[in-house]
């Protein structure tokens, strides 16, 4: 009975991982078909592949600065986590992954399987308005403190 009630019970995974940015939206297909495929061949069951985009990262990885971040939500075991690693480190596509636990014992009856989702990651290579707020920083204090004090003394003689 117990085996019966483990079997229908697994853990709720998310693992994030980034590709190189240069592949192809057909190869990051491939790779999403290959991860569904292990879960389904190691007894679990996906519910959704969410792809963020190209974004940039916080430090260059693999000697880039940009990358494909892909995020999977399944259901399975700790060797199904394992497996999905295990191949992930072997493709040279995968430069960084992550798997997290979320919960434990959800029943996959009740989790109803998304549809994928693709989004459009970052549009610039640097974010508006990133380099004036840099550089004005420093002026901007002094005449925000001058700034500051004027709007003060105005409403008090308001």
């Amino acid at each position: 009975m117990a085996e019966t009630q483990a079997a229908t019970r697994l853990r709720e995974y998310e693992t994030i991982f980034l590709v190189k940015p240069d592949l192809t939206d057909d190869n990051v297909d491939k790779l999403k078909e290959r991860v569904r495929g292990i879960v389904s061949r190691e007894g679990g069951k996906v519910i959704r592949f969410t792809v963020w985009g190209k974004k940039k990262t916080l430090f260059p990885v693999a000697k880039q600065p940009r990358a494909i971040y892909v995020h999977t939500h399944f259901l399975g075991g700790a060797k199904l986590v394992a497996e999905i690693e295990r191949n992930l480190r072997n493709l040279d596509e995968v430069t960084r992954y992550i798997s997290v636990k979320i919960a434990d014992e959800v029943d996959p009856e009740t989790r109803p399987v998304l549809e994928d989702v693709k989004l459009a990651g970052d549009v610039e290579e640097t974010r508006p308005g990133a380099s004036p707020e840099r550089e004005g920083g420093f002026r901007s204090e002094g005449s925000e403190e001058q700034g500051g004090d004027s709007d003060e003394e105005s409403s008090e003689e308001a």
